[in-house]
This record gives structure tokens, C-alpha cells and sequence, in this order.
């Protein structure tokens, strides 16, 4: 949801195959290897332990692995649901496309070469001249509780999103107890909207189980810092005591247990922001022989507020035991783009597995109540709607709400507004806001957020685009949206990342090959994560897959109209059903709750 990213280098990476039928153990030790990220990352190779499988009934031969399955014509042919014909596949790995056709199964994938004609299908498409891919896996999301109420998902699918990582910035809902709950849904409400009514859950698993089979695309959860303290603590303004962070650790275990992939914290939000790092080492630390890795919106008020925020995660991960994983990583601040480069080569030089997301446009999303100094949200979201009525507190305030590195609250723009008597203030600054009424600004700020309960968001433009266009040409960048669907002024990285770093990134200004961008949203996000069957599409592999047109993908989506869908992505595919038809969303939910363990 903020600030951050890096840049320069393109590299290759490479994963074991894993043959169908292969035991569970070997598949828990497959999942480890991730751990290796760091030796992998930069390697150009070939994929590395590729084992035949059977052949089917003598209709199918291996070849090899970036061709797949030559045709034999023999005791009958091969039953596909789907065939994609003709396609370029770009399979992930960053290897340069090739020329085959894609069968799918049920919900996975056999890469097909030679003439592929007489191959029976259920249904057959011609993808002449366009790209087949894996799905794409967007690194940072806040979608979780719009897949409850918005299951089709238009705006990320639509971009050939298949799977969303969710629980980013710390900021997500379980595990928890109600009413504390309901605490963080009041929090919350302005970047996520609300669950229904009728739907609620305390743990992980329960969560999780709410989301699988129900929305039209994967999710693969992070256990949340803001809901492990809450339960653990409150929202005290504190280091936690002995046994409260022993309670914290417990929580993340069991949240990896329930299927989470690691750890997500945002230190400029409360209550995150109350922590110091020891106490994130200990949580790592305690998440590390499961596998999990350390997620984090870095605290940007710590030390220099440039490259000290930076610092604090890297020792985080070195400490706790676990790789690193930094959201948003950029910075406003001119020629900040290749020093952050540089703290990541330095950091991965030292032997920390460090690696980034960071999307295209130059803006930032937030919560309105995010400008208020931490100690006013001490307590809790009740506490800091009546400190806020309050005028000693307004004068304690004062000038603070004002952004760092000299940007000014003219390029603040609301996003949301809860309630209908001020929508009319979306797609206006703070600044007209307080003009109009003749206030202070820090006046206008704490009366709106009492009005609307805390549900006011805004879209910040101070990006800064040449820092974002050095960023993500490193080798460890990959492709995060960090999108939020409420309100009708998103920031339009919600409705346009992935075709424009296709389209204007790779394309237009040929930041890197087609090959690349598709592998910084497909296989290195996997990797990541430690999802070993998406991907990548080879065979065997989950049939989540998208078919573009290179020549015209491009997103539509602007600050002035931000709610336009990208044009040039004509099939989406996830667990082997279409949901994206020729352009047209076919209302199917097959998207599942994907887990760790």
C-alpha cells in the first residue's frame, strides 16, 4: 500500500521437476529448496532433473523439456478438455518463446509439439500469433475480502491475474477473535472493504476455507503482524511481553500449519508500527523450519527514512533465518533508484535471500488515517476516533499530517469515501477539501474520518518514474499491484499492472524482453512463494494459463479514469477453466485457497 522498489540485470532461474505421483515427502523437501533462492536467482540454465514420464497408451512421446510431447499417431488419440493451438509459448522460465500447442486436462497442462491437428479436444482454440503463459501471480494484493463480495474478480482477472498473494502489509484478518475482529474491519474498511454480514472466521484455516472454490482466482495467504498482536496484545503502544510474544510466535506457527506461506508486516501502520525488531526476529524465527519467508511494508520513518528502512529488513531475515521479501520497493526521492539497487546486490552479495515487488505506476494507496501520528491510533480504532474529537489532540497533531520528502497533500487525491454525503470529494486533493471548508488541514482530516468511521481513502501521485523504471529491471524484482478495489478513484494500478509492464515496460520502451516481464509475474513470484505446480507451464503443471496478443496488450487504466479494463488479454485460464473467454468473463469460480504445508 505505500512507497517503495529497485532495478538493472536480467536472469534466468530453474526448479526441479515434479513427476506426477511423487511422494508427499519429496514434495515437503522440493518445497524447502526455495530456501536456495538466492543461489538460483541469477543462474542461467536449463531445467535441472528432468525425468521422463510414461508415455499415454503410445500417443504421446517426451522429448524434452522446453518442447515437450512430440505426436505419435497410434492407439487412438489423445482426449483433451481444451487445446491451444499455435501459440507462442513463454513458458515462464525467461528461455525465449517456442512454437507449440497446449493441452489441458481437467486442471493441468501437457505442452504439445509438431503438428498438433489431428489431437482431439472438447473444444480446440487458435491462438495464432499470440503469447500462452502461465497465469500470472500478483506478489502484493488487498483483495481478500472483495473476493468474498465480488467473486468474479473482473479487474484482476481481466489482466490475466490467476493467483493474488493477500495478508500484505500486515493488514489482513486472521488469525484473530471476535470482537477484535470487528476492531480491524473498522480499521481496515477503506482499503478492503467488509466481509458480508453473515461471514466471519478466527483462524487461518477458517479463512482460507471461505476462499477456496468461491472466487474466480487462487489466493495464497501471509500471516498478518497487525492480527497476531491484536490477539496477542491489543493495540498497546509496547514491546510485548515474554509470554505475549511467545503467544505471537504460536500464532504464526499455527498460521503456517493452516497454510499460510510466511510472515507480512507494515511498520508505518499501527499496530505493526508499535513493534521493534527484535520482536519481528523472534516471529521469523519461529516461522523458519516451516519454510516461511518475511514479507514486509518497511518501517520508511527509521533513520535516514531512505535506505535505513531497507537496512532494518534485511537484518530482520538475516536474524530471524528466513528470506526477505520487500513490498513495494521504491522511493520518491531522486536518483534513489540505484542505491537501492545497490542495498539489494550488497544484501544478496552478504548472503541474504532478498527479493522485491514493485508496480509500474508512480503512486501510492493508503488509508486516510495513516497521516495521523501512531500514538493517536494507541487503543484501538474506537480510541482514536474520540482522541481525534478532541482539540489538544488536533494541536498535538498539527503539521504532522503533512508527507515526508517535501511532497505536498495537493497530489493526495481521495480514492474512497464510505458514505454518500461526501463521494462527491473522490478524485479531489485534501487540499481542496480543506480550502473549501476553511480549515485547517488537520481539522478537515480528523472531522472526515469521524464522519466516515475511519473509511477514507486516497491515491498519493509522488511516485517518482525514473526510479521505478531502474527498479525493476533487477533480476529480483517482481511484479506486486498492491491494487485496492474500493472506491470508484483506485489508483489505477487495481485495473492496469501486468499489461503495462507488458505492454509499455516491455514492449514500448523495451525495459526487458516479453520473455522477462512474463517471468517476473509467473515463475519467480512461484518461486517465492514456494508454489511448485504454477508457474511455470510444463508438463504436468496446474493449468493456470494466459493467452495475449503482444502487439496490442496494453492497459487502459488512467489517474482520470482508473476503472478501465486493459485490452489485448484474450484468455485466462485457472485450474484448467476458462474464465476469461475471447475477452468475455464466463462467471465460473474455480480459483482455490492454495496453501503451504
Amino acid at each position: 500500500m505505500s512507497f517503495s522498489a529497485l532495478a538493472v540485470g536480467i536472469a534466468r532461474w530453474s526448479m526441479p521437476t515434479v513427476p506426477m505421483g511423487t511422494s508427499i515427502n519429496v514434495l515437503r523437501n522440493l518445497r524447502n529448496r526455495r530456501r536456495n533462492f538466492s543461489n538460483t536467482i541469477f543462474r542461467h540454465s536449463r531445467w535441472q532433473d528432468w525425468r521422463d514420464m510414461p508415455a499415454d497408451k503410445g500417443c504421446v512421446t517426451l522429448t524434452s523439456p522446453l518442447h515437450g510431447h512430440e505426436i505419435t499417431h497410434g492407439q487412438g488419440e489423445r482426449m483433451y478438455d481444451l487445446l491451444l493451438t499455435n501459440g507462442r509459448i513463454v513458458d515462464g522460465t525467461g528461455q525465449t518463446w517456442f512454437r507449440a500447442a497446449l493441452g489441458i486436462t481437467r486442471d493441468v497442462v501437457t505442452i504439445i509439439k509438431g503438428d498438433a491437428s489431428q489431437v482431439q479436444a472438447g473444444r480446440v482454440i487458435d491462438v495464432a500469433g499470440m503469447v500462452v503463459c502461465p497465469g500470472f501471480i500478483d506478489m502484493h494484493s488487498h483483495s481478500e475480502l472483495k473476493l468474498m463480495t465480488e467473486p468474479e474478480h473482473q479487474a484482476k482477472v481481466r489482466q490475466g491475474v490467476t493467483t493474488e498473494a493477500i495478508g500484505m502489509d500486515g493488514l489482513s484478518y486472521a488469525p484473530i477473535s471476535s470482537p477484535k475482529l470487528e476492531h480491524l474491519l473498522t480499521y481496515l474498511a477503506a482499503i478492503n472493504g467488509t466481509p458480508p454480514p453473515d461471514v466471519r472466521w478466527s483462524s487461518v484455516k477458517e479463512f482460507l476455507d471461505i476462499l477456496d472454490g468461491r472466487a474466480a482466482c487462487n489466493v495464497a495467504f501471509m500471516v498478518p503482524h497487525a492480527a497476531i498482536r491484536i490477539e496477542a496484545m491489543g493495540w498497546e503502544d509496547r514491546a510485548p511481553t515474554p509470554q505475549e510474544l511467545a503467544h505471537m510466535q504460536e500464532l504464526a506457527r499455527q498460521g503456517m500449519q493452516d497454510g499460510a506461506f510466511g510472515f507480512a508486516t507494515g511498520l508505518t501502520y499501527p499496530p505493526g508500527a508499535y513493534s521493534d525488531t527484535d520482536e519481528l526476529v523472534a516471529v521469523c524465527q519461529a516461522i523458519s523450519d516451516l519454510g516461511g519467508f518475511y514479507m514486509t511494508h518497511a518501517r520508511y520513518t527509521k533513520g535516514d527514512q531512505l535506505l535505513d528502512p531497507f537496512r532494518e529488513a534485511l537484518e530482520i531475515g538475516q536474524r530471524g533465518g528466513v528470506p526477505v521479501h520487500i513490498s513495494h520497493y521504491h522511493s520518491p526521492v531522486d536518483g534513489m533508484g540505484e542505491r537501492m539497487i545497490g542495498l539489494v546486490d550488497e544484501g544478496r552479495n552478504a548472503g541474504v535471500d532478498v527479493t522485491f515487488d514493485q508496480y509500474p505506476y508512480a503512486a501510492a494507496s493508503t488509508v486516510l488515517h495513516s497521516l495521523l501520528p501512531y500514538w493517536v491510533h494507541a487503543g484501538g480504532p474506537a480510541a482514536a476516533l474520540e482522541r481525534i474529537k478532541q482539540t489538544e489532540t488536533r494541536e498535538r497533531i498539527g503539521d504532522s499530517v503533512n508527507p515526508m520528502w517535501g511532497n505536498t497533500l495537493d497530489d493526495y487525491i481521495f480514492s474512497h469515501i464510505g458514505s454518500d454525503k461526501n463521494k462527491e470529494w473522490e478524485g479531489r486533493s485534501l487540499t481542496d477539501l480543506a480550502d473549501f471548508q476553511s480549515k485547517k488541514m488537520v481539522d478537515a482530516i480528523c472531522d472526515l474520518l469521524i464522519e466516515e468511521n475511519l473509511e477514507v481513502a486516497f491515491v498519493a501521485r509522488t511516485g517518482n518514474p525514473t526510479n521505478i523504471r531502474t527498479i525493476v529491471r533487477h533480476p529480483a524484482h517482481m511484479v506486486g499491484s498492491d491494487g485496492v478495489l474500493t472506491g470508484e478513484m483506485p489508483n489505477p494500478r487495481t485495473y492496469g499492472t501486468f499489461p503495462f509492464v507488458l505492454g509499455q515496460f516491455a514492449r514500448e520502451e523495451g525495459l526487458f524482453p516479453m520473455e522477462d516481464a512474463v517471468r517476473k509475474m509467473t515463475a519467480l513470484p512461484a518461486q517465492r512463494l514456494g508454489i511448485q505446480d504454477r508457474g511455470i507451464l510444463r508438463d504436468g503443471m496446474k493449468a493456470d494459463v494466459v493467452v495475449f496478443n503482444p502487439d496490442t496488450v496494453k492497459a487502459k487504466a488512467t489517474f482520470d479514469d482508473p476503472k478501465q479494463y486493459p485490452v489485448g488479454i484474450n484468455y485466462v485460464i485457472v485450474n484448467g477453466e476458462l474464465v476469461i473467454d475471447n475477452g468475455v468473463h464466463t462467471g465460473t469460480l474455480p480459483g482455490r485457497a492454495l496453501k503451504s504445508q
